[in-house]
């Protein structure tokens, strides 16, 4: 094995380690050693880079055994097809999925549960490409060949079928850009859990309106308004639905 070889490896095996250091608190006081031996979304990288250059040596069967292998011991699945940048970066990452047309830039982070799949059967281009400095939350499903532009970030659980702007954030199925006070969610460490939704924000506006014109309506008639009704005084009795 040549020298510079050694070295590009070495650098692509540093590489990770610092992106895993960078965006997972989890290694804090966490030696180079245990990250190399227990982060599986390092482990699922560093098989996919082995299998991606086998592959574009044009090495049959083996690329894909490979890959195949480090799904088995990961739970991650990246085809060696995929093009995928520096500084990538999975956390936890059991049930992640990148197709083998999907692109990847630099410093893009996914979390657990994330596909990066195709729709149909199409020939081609038919998974998407994903640019520079983006994070994908759990779960989301971006499906087709789509666009999520530089710097966006996709909410967790999100289905996206469509080309996501640079810099916004994505929620909801399907997905869809919002803001935070009239403002694009900026920031690495964005409140994942309590990103806005406005569809949800205009359901419950207009059932607040229907509540204020049904209120209306009865003063009017002389009737009893329908929303102070109690349709069922009695407490239940039986097991509790939570399991109590």
């Amino acid at each position: 094995m040549s020298r510079s070889l050694v070295n590009r490896l070495a650098k692509s095996v540093s590489g990770h380690v610092t992106a895993a250091r960078g965006r997972d608190p989890a290694t804090g006081g966490v030696s180079t050693v245990e990250i190399l031996a227990t982060w599986p979304g390092v482990h699922a990288v560093l098989v996919y880079r082995l299998a991606r250059r086998l592959h574009l040596a044009g090495v049959p069967l083996l690329p894909l055994v490979i890959s195949y292998l480090g799904r088995s011991l990961t739970g991650i699945e990246i085809h060696p097809g995929a093009k995928i940048g520096a500084g990538f970066f999975i956390d936890h990452g059991s049930g992640v999925v990148v197709g083998e047309t999907a692109e990847i830039g630099d410093n893009v982070t996914i979390y657990q549960g994330v596909t990066l799949g195709g729709t149909g059967f199409q020939a081609g281009k038919r998974h998407p490409t994903v640019e520079d400095n983006v994070t994908i939350g759990s779960g989301a499903k971006l499906l087709g060949p789509i666009t999520v532009g530089h710097g966006a970030k996709i909410g967790a659980n999100s289905v996206v079928v469509e080309d996501v702007p640079p810099r916004s954030t994505v929620v909801g199925n399907p997905g869809h850009p919002v803001k935070v006070e009239g403002r694009r969610v900026e920031g690495p460490d964005a409140d994942w859990i309590h990103l806005p939704d406005p569809l949800q924000d205009a359901v419950k506006s207009l059932s607040g309106r229907i509540k204020e014109l049904e209120k209306q309506v009865a003063d009017l008639s002389g009737t009893a308004d329908p929303g102070n009704e109690e349709t069922d005084p009695k407490p239940r009795k039986g097991r509790s639905s939570a399991g109590g």
